[in-house]
């Protein structure tokens, strides 16, 4: 029997790269992308990237798109809490799991865990421990699309704010850096791939620091 579950969704490579495998398994079946957007800004947090581009990503992708708004200085319990709200709705209909792209960060891993047991609800790992250069050029490969729309300029340098991850991407990248960003170097918005139905067109907008992150905002096209 086909499980039903939730996808958290950034609309980073990392949370495309789960759906895939999640799609190729045909364990389960998504009944909604899970995504945390900061109402004040109406952007997805931590990416920056537009309410509107997210949902025509969902709406190219072919699946719901469930919103959890939290405030710009949202603190965990807020985000806790609003979450909660929802995941207990999904509960009532047996939803009773929610799938991440987590790769190797374990506490991160835990926190989840932690925080849907005392719902009820359990965490899926699709790329758990998977080799982040081997995920970052299999990503590629499958022929999925990405740009670069946030960068932490502590740790990588700016320019890569906009780019297209592709090989030349790659290759560029600094020693030290995940190739897939998990360590917070860099966040991206995925436009095209086996999981989409369409392209997600777009145009780049201006590229702005804040607070030692480097953001490029990306308007629909």
């Amino acid at each position: 029997m086909v499980q039903s579950i939730l996808l958290s969704w950034s609309g980073g490579k990392d949370s495309a790269r789960a759906l895939y495998e999640i799609q190729q398994s045909h364990e389960y079946s998504v009944a909604a992308l899970l995504s945390t957007i900061t109402e004040d800004y109406d952007r997805v947090s931590m990416h920056g990237v537009r309410r509107d581009l997210l949902e025509l990503q969902a709406e190219s992708i072919g699946l719901p798109l469930e919103k959890i708004f939290i405030s710009k200085d949202s603190t965990n319990a807020e985000y806790e809490a609003n979450m909660r709200v929802v995941l207990n709705k999904y509960s009532k209909e047996g939803v009773n799991s929610v799938a991440f792209g987590d790769i190797f960060l374990e506490e991160l891993k835990q926190y989840r865990e932690k925080n849907l047991a005392q719902i009820g609800m359990r965490g899926i790992f699709p790329i758990w421990k998977r080799n982040s250069a081997e995920l970052a050029r299999s990503f590629i490969d499958l022929g999925f699309k990405a740009v670069v729309v946030c960068v932490d300029s502590r740790r990588l340098d700016e320019t890569f704010a906009g780019k297209v991850i592709d090989s030349e991407f790659l290759e560029r990248l600094p020693s030290g850096i995940d190739p897939c960003g998990e360590n917070g170097e860099f966040h991206s918005f995925v436009f095209d791939g086996p999981i989409f139905r369409k392209e997600v067109l777009f145009r780049l907008g201006e590229t702005v620091l804040r607070e030692g992150f480097c953001f490029c905002d990306l308007a629909p096209s």
